[in-house]
Order: C-alpha cells, then sequence, then structure tokens
C-alpha cells in the first residue's frame, strides 16, 4: 500500500512539474519548424529533390504524371481510377447525398448499401461528374501584369480578374476541357488547369452506411478506428466503361512501417501562408463567434433529448449534420488560442521579415506588407462582427428573423407601383403569397433553442450596449433572452403576421416590432457593410499577392502553397501518437470492431448491420481495417488514394486525428495523423461479406475479368 501511495505521490509531483514547465515557456524562445506549412505539395512543382532528401526516392515528371491523371475531382472531395476499366474509388461518406437520392421506397441504399451485381445494374447518378487534372500552365506574368495596372485597388483586381476570365474562356474555347486559374503561394504563382468532365458517372459498391460510419460522430475525428469508410463509382463514356491510360493498382501487400507513403487529393483550404494579423482576425471574430454557435447549439441538442426524448434521434440526426462542422471549428478556434502554437506562427513571420529587411531591395518592395494587412485587418473589425450579426444564416438564424425578412421584403414591394412589383406581389397571386410569409408548421422546439443561441451570438458580436441588443433581448441571455423578444414580438404568432401583411406597408415597416425594425434597418445597413469589406478584402488581396511573392523569393518551392482544393501529393510514413496516457496502434483490425461492438452492448453508433452479425467461416478477423500515418491532409482530401513508392494503392484516407484539425493553420508532424481505410480490409469484406466476387476480382486485377 505504501508502495503504491509513493506511486501516486511522484505521479501527481511529476505532472505538476510538467505542467509548470510548459507555463513558464518563454514564447519570444518558441522556434517555428522546417514543416509548420506543411506538406501538401503542388503538381506545378513537384517536390523531386525532397522526396530524394528524405526517403531516397528517385522521381521524375514521368512518375508525378501518372499520379496526376490517376486522381480524380468529385464535389467537394477526391476520387481515382483504380482499374483499367473506369472503376472508381473515393469515401463513403463523400458519396452519402449520392446515394440518398438514388435510394427508393424499396431499396434503402444508406441503410443496406447497394451491390450491381452486373455492369448493366451499375446505376447512373444524375448530375453528377468526376474531373481529372490533364492541363497544367504557368499564367504568372499575364495575371501579375493585370494585377499591376490600375490606379485603385478596386481597379487591379477587376483587371486581375477580366484577365483570368480571358485564359480560362479561351481556354475551354481551344480545347473543350473545364478551366481554372489557381493561385499558388498567395499569388505568387498563378497556373491555368484544365479539367477532362466525366459526367457520366455510375454506382457501383457502397456498403451500408452503419459501417461506414462505425462510431459516428463520437469516434469522428478520433482514433483508433474501425470504418469501412468506401464507395466505388465507375466512369463511362459514350455507354461504355471509360478506359484510363492512368490508374492506382491495388496491393494487398500491406505496408512497410519504413516505406513512404503518399495521399494524393484536393485538400480545401489552408492558411498557414498568412500573415499573424490576419490569423488573428478570424481567430476573434469568425471563428470565435461559429465556435460559440457550434458549439453551443450542439450541446443544447443534447439537452432536448430529455426535453422531447419521442424526438431524441431526430435531434442526433441533427448533431451528426453538425458534429464535424463543430468539432473542425471549435478545435481550430482553440488552436488559434494556443499561445504556443502562434508563437510558432510569430517566428516564421519574424523571419521572413528579417530576411526582406535585410535586403534592400526586397525591403523597398516588400517592407510594408505586414504593417499594411495589419491596417486592413484593423479596419476590418470595425465591420466582421456587425456583418456577422446581420446576416440570416440558413442553418443556424432561426426562422423568426427569416419571417421579419419576408414581411419587410413583402413591404418593400408594395410601395413600388404594381407594375413595377414582382409577379407574386400583384393581382390574384398577393394572398397566396401573404399567407406563403408564415411557415404552416413551425418547429417551436428547435426555433426557440436557436433564438436562444443566436441571442448570445449576436450579444458577442456586438456587444451589451447595442441599441439592437437591446431593443430585441433587453439586459437577457440565452433562454430568458429568447423569451424577451417572443414576448414583445408577434413574429411567433402566424394568425398575427398574416393579419399585419393584409394592413399593407405602411401598417408593417411602422408597426415597432423590435425584429421586424431590426431586419428594416439592419439589412440595409448590411448592403453598406459588405461593400466596405470588400474593398478593404481586394486591398487585403493585393498585399496578400505581394505577401506571397516574397514568401517564393525566399523559400522558393521548399514549402508548398496553401491548399484551395486543388490536386496535391503528400509524403508521410506510418506513425504512432500518444494519447489518453497511451499510444495508439499503426493498425486496428475486425478484432477491434467487435471488440468495440461488444463493449458498447450493440447500441448506436456502434451498431452493426445484420450483414455483419454472422460472418463466413473463412473471413479473417485479422486483417488490417484502418490505419495512421503522417501524410498531411485536411477537408476535401476525403477520398484520397494513398499510394507507395510502386503507385500501388495502399489505404484510402477519410479522417484525421483530432490533432490534425489545426493543421488549417499548422501541421504539427508529431501528432497530426491522416486515418485511413487499408485497403486489404475493402477487398476482404467484398469478397467474403458482401459476396461481391466480380468488384473484388477487379480490385485485385486492375481490371474487369471475365
Amino acid at each position: 500500500m505504501k508502495k503504491f501511495i509513493n506511486r501516486i505521490f511522484l505521479l501527481i509531483t511529476f505532472t505538476a512539474f510538467a505542467f509548470n514547465i510548459n507555463a513558464q515557456i518563454d514564447l519570444d524562445t518558441v522556434k517555428s519548424q522546417k514543416f509548420d506549412t506543411g506538406k501538401m505539395w503542388s503538381f506545378d512543382y513537384p517536390p523531386v529533390e525532397h522526396f530524394k532528401e528524405a526517403y531516397g526516392l528517385e522521381t521524375n515528371e514521368e512518375w508525378f504524371e501518372d499520379v496526376r491523371l490517376s486522381a480524380l475531382r468529385l464535389p467537394g472531395c477526391t476520387a481515382s481510377f483504380v482499374s483499367a476499366d473506369g472503376l472508381i474509388m473515393t469515401n463513403h461518406h463523400c458519396a452519402r447525398r449520392v446515394l440518398e437520392e438514388l435510394s427508393t421506397k424499396e431499396k434503402d441504399l444508406i441503410a443496406d448499401g447497394f451491390f450491381a451485381e452486373t455492369l448493366e445494374d451499375e446505376i447512373r447518378i444524375p448530375n453528377y461528374y468526376a474531373d481529372q487534372l490533364v492541363f497544367i500552365k504557368d499564367v504568372t506574368e499575364e495575371v501579375q501584369a493585370a494585377a499591376e495596372t490600375g490606379e485603385t485597388a478596386d481597379e487591379k483586381a477587376k483587371n486581375k480578374e477580366e484577365k483570368i476570365k480571358e485564359l480560362t474562356e479561351n481556354l475551354e474555347k481551344e480545347t473543350g476541357l473545364r478551366a481554372q486559374v489557381v493561385s499558388l503561394f498567395n499569388g505568387a504563382k498563378f497556373s491555368l488547369y484544365g479539367y477532362k468532365r466525366y459526367d457520366d458517372i455510375r454506382l457501383v459498391f457502397a456498403p451500408e452506411m452503419q459501417i461506414a460510419y462505425f462510431g459516428g460522430d463520437f469516434d469522428n475525428f478520433t482514433y483508433p478506428r474501425y470504418n469501412l469508410d468506401f464507395t466505388l463509382y465507375r466512369a463511362y463514356e459514350n455507354g461504355k466503361p471509360v478506359q484510363p491510360e492512368h490508374f492506382f493498382k491495388f496491393t494487398l501487400n500491406g505496408i512497410d512501417p519504413n516505406e513512404p507513403i503518399f495521399t494524393v487529393g484536393n485538400p480545401g483550404s489552408t492558411q498557414r501562408l498568412k500573415t499573424v494579423a490576419q490569423l488573428e482576425y478570424i481567430r476573434d471574430v469568425v471563428y470565435r463567434g461559429y465556435a460559440f454557435v457550434y458549439d453551443t447549439y450542439y450541446n443544447e441538442l443534447e439537452k432536448l433529448k430529455t426535453v422531447a426524448p419521442e424526438r431524441a434521434e431526430e435531434f442526433e440526426d441533427i448533431r451528426v449534420n453538425i458534429g464535424n462542422a463543430q468539432k473542425v471549428i471549435t478545435s481550430i478556434y482553440k488552436g488559434l488560442s494556443d499561445p504556443y502554437l502562434m508563437a510558432r506562427k510569430k517566428d516564421f513571420q519574424r523571419k521572413l521579415q528579417e530576411a526582406v529587411w535585410n535586403n534592400p531591395e526586397l525591403k523597398e518592395k516588400y517592407g510594408t506588407i505586414w504593417e499594411n494587412i495589419e491596417k486592413t485587418q484593423t479596419e476590418l473589425r470595425q465591420y466582421g462582427p456587425k456583418i456577422m450579426a446581420y446576416t440570416i444564416n440558413r442553418r443556424f438564424t432561426p426562422q423568426y428573423f427569416s419571417i421579419a425578412q419576408k414581411l419587410v421584403d413583402f413591404a418593400n414591394e408594395l410601395q413600388k407601383p404594381e407594375e413595377e412589383r414582382l409577379p407574386d406581389y400583384k393581382g390574384d397571386k398577393l394572398d397566396s403569397t401573404i399567407q406563403s410569409l408564415y411557415p404552416e408548421e413551425l418547429d417551436n422546439l428547435i426555433e426557440n433553442t436557436k433564438l436562444a443561441v443566436w441571442a448570445d451570438f449576436m450579444r458577442m458580436q456586438l456587444g451589451d450596449d447595442d441599441n439592437y441588443i437591446r431593443s430585441l433581448f433587453g439586459n437577457n441571455k440565452g433562454k430568458d433572452a429568447a423569451e424577451y423578444l417572443l414576448k414583445n414580438s408577434i413574429i411567433d404568432d402566424r394568425d398575427k403576421v398574416i393579419e399585419l401583411a393584409k394592413e399593407g406597408a405602411d401598417a408593417i415597416l411602422n408597426s415597432g416590432d423590435p425584429l421586424i425594425v431590426f431586419i428594416k434597418e439592419s439589412q440595409e445597413q448590411l448592403k453598406d457593410l459588405r461593400e466596405k469589406a470588400e474593398e478593404i478584402s481586394n486591398t487585403t488581396e493585393i498585399y496578400d499577392d505581394m505577401l506571397g511573392q516574397v514568401i517564393f523569393k525566399i523559400y522558393g518551392t521548399s514549402i508548398p502553397p496553401d491548399a484551395n482544393f486543388t490536386l496535391r501529393i503528400s509524403d508521410g510514413k506510418l506513425a504512432s501518437f500518444d494519447y489518453n496516457g497511451t499510444k495508439a496502434p499503426l493498425f486496428t483490425t475486425f478484432y477491434g470492431l467487435y471488440d468495440r461492438w461488444y463493449s458498447f452492448n450493440k447500441e448506436y453508433p456502434w451498431s452493426l448491420h445484420e450483414i455483419w452479425t454472422h460472418l463466413p467461416d473463412d473471413f479473417d478477423m485479422s486483417t488490417p481495417l484502418n490505419f495512421i500515418s503522417t501524410n498531411d491532409i485536411v477537408g476535401g482530401n476525403s477520398g484520397s488514394a494513398i499510394i507507395n513508392k510502386n503507385k500501388e494503392v495502399v489505404g484510402l484516407a477519410f479522417d484525421g486525428n483530432m490533432d490534425s484539425i489545426v493543421g488549417n493553420f499548422i501541421y504539427m508532424p508529431h501528432n497530426n495523423r491522416c486515418v485511413a481505410v487499408d485497403v486489404r480490409a475493402i477487398v476482404h469484406s467484398i469478397d467474403k461479406v458482401y459476396k461481391a466476387k466480380r468488384i473484388a476480382d477487379e480490385l485485385k486485377a486492375g481490371k474487369i475479368v471475365d
């Protein structure tokens, strides 16, 4: 017993000491690291030397071209060709909307999955496409020359925009490709991309959502994971499967912990090259506000389960829909609020400034960039919070605000001569328009919950002494603020709203209803606020381009450009990380899946479809299911193939751990992890559990097997 007490005492003492050391870090001594800006390498400037230096890997233009042409971009996600017959692999969560749209009363593809037993059974997806990056051209000189003409920032921005439009239109006219001008390194470089679009995409195979999203929102952004998050499509042309020259072939040989592996995908957006002033602005204004809204509403939905237990499943569905964004936004806000991480960003900026200020030529042209950007961000703080508070957000703003907006719009139309009004605001249509101002049914429980959250959000943005805050909510907060507004407004009473509308424009605009007054006045101000913010943004963009130019002059292609949903390749290796006082395994297996299933009493979100409750005798439970690596990914990378040096698929990226979320502005390789599905699990499941032999054979052979 005495030994046990001594061990506890030592543990407490060590923990307190470690915490104290961390608390006493001199932030002025914190240094930025080599890969703080990440490893999302552009195919415009392939990292040949980095791959050679880091892994002894010899690559060339042909290697990178084959990789680039094997990858695809979907709406909001990434995919890749994985067979010579146009088979495409992406994530299940990227296909969720598609599966919902293709479901019928007879067949729920979300609940039960899908398998096309023959080519003829593959289902065409309406209004869907996959883009392949087939053309890249440097157009930096043309775009920058246009951006330098003009007297004002607005003129420069307009000239730049017109040049970009000209370049894209010409390429599309000449080639038939989908064109896009891409800014790299904050505008230091510009590339013209041409995409070949495949618009006949058909669903081939999808597991049921329960195995694809096992653990649901609770396990999202965590590891260990146990998800079969994949879906297979096929591209067709002229009614026949596409025969791509370039595709990633599966390998079932696994991954050596010492070998390099590469994600190939379209990371959505990062702010790693932004100035400290820009990061502080988005932290204090954008992320602070939305982190509050997402976090508070997410938690309030959980509370509603006890208020209306019969609707618990409905509330959970809403939580799942916002859960991913809630974790991302709140985690980025916490990261931007971390003094140590911001100290690393400040050091990166300090080193860049010193390099510029110690070079007379660079100092003359670029020396005041940071000062100028800081001024624009300071000015933007006058408008940003008001814009956020005045903007009606479809997801979070309670419908009461939208109803008031419709009333004001209705009044404004009525004030026009009848011949100038929109069709719905005159003649026989007027009465039906009045009736449509208010929903037939309004979910007061949800809307009142939103109102309580939104009231506090607006107070956060505008301050306690703001006139609108006082008129709408008095001195109240949360639920009391919601009750105060509804007590002093007619907006939650359909009959009264309809009656007011029938009284006409003057009655509406002079009603004195606090919410109607707020909408009427704030929406008029919002236009002016947005114009001012746009002017500031145009000015910032000019300085941002200059910042990119100087970054490129100092670092060249030794660091990658920020992500912007264009094709990138990221290198990494299998690597564990510390969490909860232990270590994460490199791989998980199906044994772990079933342990979690049993441990949570087979209940949602750790439940399983019945197909997984009676496994065949030849199913190997030790098959690797998910794995972690140091590959640098963010949202948009979902569906990225993970390949080895031989360009063979070893995995499919579908998530990151919680520590990866701050990758939005800084890459921390010691604990930032990509989470992926092992292709051995994909093939083994398709073959043994789903009995989809033709697909398993195609994946193994890299082509359709007759």
